[in-house]
């Protein structure tokens, strides 16, 4: 199997079907997506300085999608994940979770929140699992916290569909780090949430257990219906996911979409398409790669065309008088 990748080369106006869906039909933002973050806005005060972690960001997650999160570190994707996770609250902007907006919680709804419409995997098995019980116990314990009477019944059916029905007495200790992560993977399916968000769940293990620890992810997305967010700064996660939404200085910079084509000789190959985004105002981030090849500095020009829009650098040259002169002005060449 092949991999075929296409570069940006236009922005592809939104984060996701639904939004592009929503413009030409003119439905409201948001209109069917589980979850939707718009113009969100997250500032943190350390002593008389602020930090801004995100600026403005729109996403858009279908229901019964899986999809990675993906961005280098101070990027905002630890932000967002807390804030979807209902352990933060945003400074500005509106956000919503299986019809819930987060932004007008209060403390025991938020709690609720917590234990019955979203379920969180850590990357650390110690703040998924509780050493001193079972994995089947363990399993259960969200499920006696919100008072249900069939958990034993659930849990082991739970263990079974990530592969560890036959470890359901096993200790965390007696578990190797990929069976702590299918365990935790169960936990947080105990209460059946709507959204199940992973941070960096592969990032303490190795290639061969990290694919295994995915496919349990995308049978749980398949046979549960469950949407899986996936919040990593691991490339080699996008190859398990169709869409992989990158985030670059507290917004979405851009989408990548992945399919299955059939060859003509009956290979079968993945294609990767990128597209940058157009977020709701306006605001488009060109690729780093894109900004370094031309020399991309401070301001640049744009063209309206039939049907797309040209951009062009900024160049400036020395003319007989000694003043600088624009260079490329309006048609997209090195003419004056």
């Amino acid at each position: 199997m092949s991999e075929a990748v296409s570069h940006p080369t236009a922005p592809s106006g939104s984060t996701g079907a639904s939004q592009s869906t929503a413009a030409r039909h003119g439905a409201a933002y948001g209109e069917g997506a589980v979850i939707v973050c718009d113009n969100l806005v997250r500032i943190f005060k350390i002593a008389d300085l602020e930090a801004v972690a995100l600026q403005g960001l729109d996403l858009l997650v279908e229901p019964a999608e899986m999809i990675a999160i993906i961005g280098a570190s101070g990027s905002g994707k630890s932000t967002l994940l807390n804030i979807l996770g209902g352990l933060d609250v945003p400074t500005a902007g509106k956000v919503t979770v299986a019809g819930n907006d987060l932004t007008r919680m209060g403390r025991r709804d938020r709690t609720r929140y917590r234990r019955n419409v979203v379920g969180m995997i850590w990357q650390q098995t110690s703040r998924n699992l509780l050493p001193y019980l079972t994995a089947v116990e363990n399993v259960e314990l969200p499920m006696i916290l919100d008072g249900r009477s069939d958990r034993r019944k659930r849990a082991l059916e739970l263990l079974e569909l990530v592969g560890l029905g036959a470890r359901a007495t096993f200790r965390p200790s007696h578990l190797s780090g990929g069976e702590q992560q299918r365990v935790a993977i169960a936990v947080a399916l105990a209460n059946e949430p709507a959204v199940v968000l992973a941070d960096e769940p592969t990032g303490e293990l190795d290639s061969t257990t990290s694919s295994e620890i995915f496919e349990v992810l995308r049978r749980v997305n398949r046979e549960l219906g469950a949407t899986v967010v996936v919040v990593t700064h691991d490339a080699f996660v996008t190859e398990h996911v169709e869409r992989t939404v990158a985030i670059r200085d507290g917004r979405t910079a851009s989408v990548t979409f992945r399919r299955t084509e059939q060859s003509e000789d009956g290979d079968h190959r993945i294609v990767a398409e990128e597209f940058a985004v157009l977020d709701r105002a306006g605001r488009l981030q060109l690729p780093r790669g894109h900004i370094d090849a031309l020399e991309l500095r401070d301001r640049v020009r744009l063209r309206l065309e039939d049907d797309h829009v040209s951009v062009f650098p900024y160049l400036t040259r020395k003319v007989d008088e000694g003043e600088p002169e624009p260079v490329g002005a309006g048609n997209g060449t090195d003419e004056p």
